[in-house]
């Protein structure tokens, strides 16, 4: 009898051992059925970013994600990859933020057999490569070299504002890492991270589209080979307390200046006031939208440069899209006003034109006519947040990180239930104009930083005449104090950023 009660024993442990991982991920997947939609799409969120890169070795988590999704399994090269899923017209990519690193893909159904097996080949049998990683590498340290320094002023500018406020906390570098720190990074680094964070428990499935429940079966069984393993979390990170308005001016060859200011603020999504606060910012500062307030008062009326926007959460490659991705969900996050590049004799006049604009709304809140009509506005505008079955997805995957329901059906139902008065309270209780960091790439950096420092006036010059309001009102801009200290306006080369 002990012996049968032995082997009994053995079969549950055996049983466990080769099934127990499939409980572990029962209710760790997201599904977003959608019959009608001929297409099925894949994210596979492991809760693992750049906050989890060591000290010394920030892009590891960048670096890791790329050699799962741009380079060989050990069933195939990555050329042999490229000429498979060619003919399929398909791929599948790795999007890498702080908090969330999410392995995502998109099929037709008629090709649902051949994609599923090269993309979870991907996940789960990478080859690591060295002459993957060295390719994998020197690209990142050529984008951060190259491309974030030299190529794309707006990206610069708000990576250097995202430092600043970040500074020794987790969020305090690049997702791409740091120029002495990527280069640092082996193989053997690259393969323990992945061992310890792409596991079977720290891992979200997400299938959308026109799959069935064989297909949920089959992923599952799948993933459930990665290796056990829970990651020891990472604190919600604790930015220093911002005092005054401090300034970096990134001193660069270029032809204008790209602004970029900021402030931790204390809502994410799901919280009422959230949704309070989205209201405001759309009236604000919506991103690309040219019936927003800031747009209208620096590119509409006065013609200074293409576009000038707010946010109240982080808005990745907004140089490039028109609405927010979805996966870059963040504990902490940050006001930021982005004024896209304007000539650098005006970028003093721009920067006073922001600050006072924001000073006006906090001080003095919405009116009734903007808060209904950006309401009417974002009841349709929202939509587009969303529009194909892979953003849902993402959407979905999102609630999952905020712990809400439904950020897309939560928006609408806000919208109908939020007063003026609760939109303005939020403004009061979560946004201000005397603390921030502000970040400038220019090519002028001593001549702004004594206008800064002086409070001078700075009158702004048209090439085509202005009406009779915009000018007097120049008049009251110019002169706006902007009371910024000596000690708080720093001077930085473009050379020296992203280093250890």
């Amino acid at each position: 009898m002990n012996r049968s009660l032995s082997l009994l024993a053995i079969a549950i442990t055996c049983c466990l051992i080769l099934f127990g991982c499939r409980s572990s991920l029962k209710d760790n997947i997201v599904q977003l059925k959608v019959p009608s939609d001929p297409t099925i799409s894949f994210a596979i969120w492991f809760k693992v970013g750049s906050q989890n890169d060591p000290t010394g070795k920030e892009g590891l988590a960048n670096l890791t994600a790329a050699m799962l999704t741009e380079a060989s399994t050990q069933q195939n090269s990555y050329d042999q990859i490229l000429e498979k899923l060619y003919p399929m017209a398909a791929s599948y990519g790795a999007s890498v933020d702080k908090e969330m690193t999410v392995i995502n893909g998109r099929i037709h159904r008629d090709n649902l057999d051949r994609y599923f097996e090269l993309f979870t080949q991907a996940i789960l049998s990478p080859a690591f490569k060295p002459e993957d990683f060295e390719r994998l590498k020197s690209n990142t340290v050529n984008y951060l070299e190259k491309t974030l320094r030299y190529a794309n002023d707006e990206a610069l500018g708000k990576e250097v504002l995202y430092q600043a406020i970040f500074k020794g906390t987790p969020y305090g570098h690049p997702e791409a890492g740091l120029i002495e720190s990527v280069r640092s990074i082996t193989l053997e680094d690259v393969k323990n991270f992945y061992q310890t964070y792409f596991t079977r428990d720290n891992v979200v499935i997400g299938l959308a589209g026109g799959f069935d429940d064989k297909l949920v079966r089959r992923l599952k069984r799948a993933l459930s080979k990665l290796p056990p393993g829970a990651p020891v979390p990472i604190a919600k990170p604790s930015p220093l307390p911002i005092e005054g308005r401090q300034v970096i001016l990134v001193e660069k060859d270029t032809r204008s200046s790209a602004i970029s200011i900021g402030f931790p603020i204390d809502v994410v999504r799901g919280e009422d006031d959230f949704y309070a606060l989205w209201l405001a910012n759309s009236w604000f500062g919506e991103h690309r939208n040219s019936s927003s307030h800031l747009y209208q008062v620096i590119r509409e009326a006065r013609g200074m440069n293409y576009g000038d926007y707010s946010y109240i959460e982080c808005f990745p490659n907004g140089w490039a899209r028109q609405f927010p991705a979805p996966n870059a969900g963040r504990r902490q996050q940050i006001f930021e006003i982005w004024i896209r590049p304007v000539q650098t004799d005006a970028a003093h006049f721009a920067l006073r034109a922001a600050l006072r604009e924001l000073q006006k709304l906090i001080d003095h809140g919405m009116t009734q006519q903007d808060f209904d009509l950006t309401k009417k506005f974002l009841k349709k505008y929202y939509l587009h947040y969303a529009p194909t079955t892979s953003l849902r997805l993402g959407y979905k995957l999102d609630d999952q990180f905020y712990g809400i329901e439904d950020h897309l059906k939560k928006f609408p139902e806000m919208l109908d239930r939020l007063t003026l008065d609760d939109v303005n309270a939020a403004i009061k209780r979560h946004l201000q104009y005397q603390n921030m960091k502000i970040v400038i790439v220019t090519n002028n950096a001593p001549a702004l930083q004594q206008a800064l420092i002086s409070d001078a006036p700075s009158p702004m010059k048209y090439a085509t005449p202005k009406p009779k309001e915009v000018l007097e009102e120049d008049r009251e801009i110019e002169r706006y104090p902007l009371t910024i200290k000596p000690e708080n306006v720093a001077i930085v080369k473009v050379a020296d950023l992203f280093m250890r």
